[in-house]
């Protein structure tokens, strides 16, 4: 079963809503978030980015930070730029880029399930990450980004998912970057109940994106319970932001790698050493992977198309067999020396988002020697590996289009 919970949700009047909602924390450094809210005072940037509002120099973990975050959130309430629903409610969030469209349910998902891991992951995550995040959700006595789950696509939710999309949206507009938002609001206690009805037959939900919000959620809600030994467990602090996508409208890019050296190699021993277990060929043009078990790769100008030759894997290993772990065991790691690419800082990662050219330019750049495109790992992949309880490589995996932050907020309380 999987729980999930209306809420009172903390939200921009519609007229405003656009201007308000920004990106999540995560996919801006700080002097682009500062440039996306210059101008723009009811951007969210400022409660989910605050170290926007400090000097430059100033260290993004300090403790003032977290407290302009939450000043920024007071004043946003305090002017009417955010304002609660006057009943718990469940939202329903569109989005749609290009020729994509993905609806999903936006609820309070349960830690308890998460603990029991009811909810599944398949990420590790960074203690100063979640640090982080604990401390931003603690001083702002809410939760602001919402963790993006999935689950197993069921008719009757899409059934009932397209017959709320038939009432006028509370919010519909355009961001900047093409993506169309659009959210419906539902209140009606026959709809609550059904979709609770319904999501209590769901038998897992999975993390696809978030694992350090869902994660430092946990921490907040053990703490309190520890604290607060009498609690309910209906306090709002049990729950997380969440929204719920059902996997067949999933859209995972590649996630891209780019390294800045050859790790003391020339251009025609690294080559040589690749062909041991890829068979290599350059390639006419920029080249995205058309298939799994297949890689571009950017060298001196030339790209080449790379194949993991038979024997180089174990096709009937659910983690060894991706393409980011193909690539880890028998390049990145034996070749160019990068065996933690967590902590490694040789090596950075390109969301597919931003297409070939951004490699292209890294390494002309001479910023980075090589360049590798990925084929994209499939929901599928993701969910096997959870249902293994396994852990996927590091940056396995690009989500879009990325949820907007500020449309729906979850107060916790302090």
């Amino acid at each position: 079963m999987a729980i999930v919970k209306p809420f009172l949700g903390l939200r921009p009047p519609k007229e405003i809503a656009e201007k308000v909602a920004s990106p999540p924390y995560d996919v801006l450094n700080t002097e682009e978030a500062r440039e996306m809210a210059q101008g723009n005072p009811i951007s969210f940037l400022h409660v989910n980015k605050p170290e926007i509002d400090l000097p430059a120099d100033h260290d993004p973990y300090d403790a003032e930070v977290y407290k302009t975050g939450r000043r920024n959130l007071d004043k946003l309430k305090a002017d009417g730029i955010l304002k609660s629903d006057e009943n718990a409610s469940f939202y329903l969030y569109a989005q749609k880029m290009g020729d994509h469209r993905q609806v999903g349910l936006v609820a309070a998902a349960s830690v308890q399930e998460y603990i029991d891991d009811k909810i599944k992951k398949h990420e590790l995550t960074r203690a100063k990450k979640e640090k982080d995040r604990v401390n931003h959700m603690i001083a702002l006595g809410a939760q602001v980004g919402p963790v993006f789950l999935t689950y197993k696509a069921s008719k009757e939710i899409d059934t009932l998912f397209n017959e709320i999309q038939q009432k006028e949206p509370e919010y519909d507009f355009t961001s900047p970057d093409g993506i169309q938002h659009t959210l419906w609001v539902v209140g009606s206690k026959m709809r609550i109940e059904a979709i609770a009805r319904l999501f209590d037959e769901v038998p897992v939900l999975y993390v696809a994106d978030g694992h350090h919000r869902s994660a430092s959620a946990q921490i907040v809600c053990k703490q309190r319970r520890e604290d607060r030994p009498e609690y309910a467990g209906s306090e709002p602090w049990n729950y997380f932001l969440t929204v719920i996508f059902p996997h067949d409208q999933m859209m995972i890019l590649p996630y891209n790698r780019v390294v800045t050296d050859l790790n003391g190699l020339d251009k025609d021993a690294f080559l040589a050493k690749v062909a041991e277990s890829f068979m290599v060929a350059p390639a006419d043009k920029a080249f995205e992977p058309e298939s799994t078990k297949t890689f571009g790769m950017y060298l001196d100008g030339q790209w080449y198309r790379l194949e993991a030759k038979d024997g180089s894997f174990d096709a009937k290993d659910v983690v060894n067999s991706l393409d980011v772990a193909i690539l880890q065991n028998n390049l990145l790691a034996p070749v160019l020396g990068i065996g933690d690419p967590r902590t490694d800082e040789r090596i950075d990662f390109v969301g597919g988002i931003r297409g070939l050219g951004e490699l292209e330019k890294r390494v002309n750049s001479g910023e980075m020697t090589v360049a590798f495109s990925m084929h994209a790992t499939t929901i599928e992949q993701l969910m096997a590996i959870a249902d293994a309880g396994m852990i996927m490589p590091p940056k396995s995996t690009w989500f879009e289009p990325k949820l907007r932050s500020g449309l729906v907020i979850h107060e916790i309380g302090d």
